[in-house]
């Protein structure tokens, strides 16, 4: 049977994992929606249309300091848990987990 704790570790560390992609995602979402705005406006659209992409951009753009905060939290939890199981520090989960804190900036843009 495995231990509860490396269950932990392991879905806090998923968890964290998720968070990260999800924020990556939001940025690239934004950055590609930028990008088309100004080929729109480029390309003299109606504004009608480029005013709906900028309300979508503006949607994606309040997404990521809620990712951000979550991230954080996530991170936050994962870190506390590790300095309470620190006698699992041979195992590769507890390995794994260390090394994506290690990774992730306290705080980032």
């Amino acid at each position: 049977m495995t231990d509860p704790r490396i269950r932990q570790i392991k879905i806090k560390t998923g968890v964290l994992k998720r968070l990260i992609k999800e924020e990556a995602s939001y940025r690239t979402e934004a950055n590609k929606q930028e990008e088309k705005i100004e080929q729109l406006k480029a390309e003299a659209a109606d504004n009608f249309l480029i005013k709906q992409h900028t309300a979508s951009l503006q949607e994606t753009i309040m997404m990521i300091p809620d990712s951000r905060r979550r991230m954080t939290v996530a991170r936050a939890d994962l870190q506390q848990l590790l300095e309470a199981e620190e006698e699992l520090s041979e195992s590769a989960e507890y390995q794994e987990a260390k090394s994506l804190l290690d990774s992730v900036p306290l705080e980032a843009s």
